[in-house]
């Protein structure tokens, strides 16, 4: 097991319940120090304390563990809007807002994620056809078929 699985497991053992979980970890070398930047989310969002409790077991467990070889500084925080949807479970926390989907053969699609399911994501994308009334369209799009995925923010 490497240390980015060995890290994540000791993560998801300090998570408050099952509602929480983990959406990347991420270990960055540059220079003597190392970045260990953990990001975890919940069903019903989440708060800066849960970080923080997070933070402080994860850190004293690879303490304790001697996992880090070198200095190293840790980040635990949630990812923020702008941070590409990865798990099936973001997907369903997100339901009912709009995406903006790149597709793995460029095509972007714009709409509101109706479904997910094992094998992907519904959203529905509205056509405008010239003359008439604007339509929307239910797509089906496998997540094998999706390279990225942001949630669109609107300030209507």
């Amino acid at each position: 097991m490497n240390l980015r699985q060995t890290i994540e497991e000791i993560v998801e053992k300090h998570l408050p319940d099952a509602s929480h979980f983990v959406v990347d970890i991420q270990i960055v070398e540059k220079g003597p120090k190392k970045s260990l930047h953990i990001l975890i989310d919940a069903d019903q969002g989440i708060t800066i304390e849960t970080c923080a409790l997070v933070s402080r077991a994860v850190g004293d467990e690879i303490e304790a563990k001697e996992l880090m070889d070198s200095a190293y500084v840790m980040e635990v925080s949630s990812p923020g809007v702008d941070f590409p949807l990865s798990s099936r479970r973001q997907y369903q926390k997100n339901i009912g807002r709009t995406l903006k989907i790149t597709r793995d053969n460029g095509e972007t699609l714009e709409g509101k994620l109706s479904e997910v399911d094992q094998r992907g994501i519904q959203l529905l994308v509205t056509k405008k056809v010239k003359g008439k009334k604007a339509v929307e369209e239910a797509i089906f799009l496998p997540f094998d078929q999706i390279r990225k995925s942001i949630v669109v923010v609107s300030f209507k």
